[in-house]
């Protein structure tokens, strides 16, 4: 059953990246379809775009083809797990805010910025967003399928026996003071979600639209759930003592860590960086590369480059001694962590059966 749900997922992840890719490639091929005002786009910065991010969407289909074929079990997890973390980075935000901003459109002064039609004709943001939407859902959803049949023995396993490696103490060194910043740029991002001007320039301000605000919102709820998985993560002993957590499994503060890490560096970080190199493609006022904005940008791609490093670490110690694949058909026995790659005080730690 997971085999087939887990096809289908990938088939149909590759297949919704298919109208994204072909629009790409007509626009680097130098068709305009669906372009309004080509006269406001500096030519050789929009193939440049269009081109890396159709490499982007490929990979993501890629990676989704792979999933969904038993030969990426045996695939090296880096090689499927970091392209995915950067989608989890890029496609979550989106598939929240996209359908959040049509909601508090109506309470925004002005148009919404895809039914304006003055630059990209509407119907492009359509067939985008909701390619992204879809092949977001399927991509994700084929993933999960993927890391319980790879890692189902950590990723079930109770968050209060979580084994400690014998570095959970570097890790508290390194990821702790990455977690409360990331809460801290977290709170920073709804404040200018609920309409605060904090250290934003009045250009800034009057340029806001519904996109923005339901954007800052979906980011800073998001790297708030991270801050607070890595904290689990890092004391999970101290946090999953009493009810509600105390039966958590692994696998949520897991997710949380990951797409909450993820969003501060993509969606933070990595577009703060394009702004500031790459400046606007169009002819318009690019935002300004100095002030708060400037600076919160930069801690978001730290911080995430902090958690990627030691989220990588942790994670392939935790499952160094983990068999690849799923159990055979029948048996009982789940994968897991082999006691003789753990500390002995911690190989009588019983896993969920």
């Amino acid at each position: 059953m997971d085999t087939r749900r887990l096809t289908l997922l990938g088939r149909i992840a590759v297949a919704a990246c298919a109208p994204y890719l072909t629009l790409k490639l007509l626009w680097v091929l130098g068709m305009d379809i669906g372009v309004v005002d080509t006269g406001r786009i500096d030519h050789t910065a929009w193939l440049a775009a269009n081109a890396f991010t159709f490499l982007l969407d490929a990979i993501a289909a890629l990676v989704a083809h792979t999933l969904s074929r038993p030969r990426g079990l045996r695939t090296p997890a880096w090689l499927l797990a970091f392209p995915l973390w950067m989608a989890s980075g890029l496609l979550i935000p989106l598939m929240l805010g996209v359908p959040g901003s049509l909601l508090t459109a109506p309470f925004v002064d002005g148009p919404h910025p895809m039914a304006r039609g003055d630059f990209l004709e509407p119907w492009v943001f359509g067939v985008v967003y909701g390619g992204f939407i879809v092949e977001g859902l399927a991509l994700f959803g084929a993933f999960a399928v993927y890391a319980h049949r790879r890692w189902g023995g950590l990723l079930r396993r109770p968050l209060r026996d979580l084994p400690d490696t014998g570095t959970r103490a570097v890790q508290r060194i390194l990821a702790l003071p990455a977690a409360v910043l990331t809460a801290v740029l977290a709170v920073v991002q709804l404040l200018w979600g609920t309409g605060s001007t904090l250290g934003v320039t009045a250009a800034e301000a009057d340029a806001r639209t519904a996109v923005t605000y339901t954007s800052d919102c979906v980011q800073g709820l998001l790297a708030l759930a991270g801050a607070l998985g890595v904290l689990l993560l890092l004391f999970p002993r101290l946090l999953s003592r009493r009810a509600p957590l105390a039966g958590l499994r692994v696998r949520v503060p897991l997710a949380l860590a990951w797409v909450g890490s993820a969003v501060v560096f993509g969606c933070g970080g990595c577009l703060w960086v394009t702004r500031t190199l790459a400046g606007d493609l169009t002819t318009g006022v690019s935002p300004a590369p100095g002030g708060l904005p400037a600076l919160v940008g930069a801690a978001e791609l730290f911080t995430g480059l902090v958690l990627l490093c030691a989220g990588a670490f942790t994670l392939a110690e935790l499952t160094s001694g983990m068999p690849v694949g799923s159990p055979r058909p029948g048996s009982s026995v789940r994968p897991e962590i082999s006691p003789s790659r753990l500390p002995r005080r911690e190989c009588s730690a019983v896993d969920d059966r």
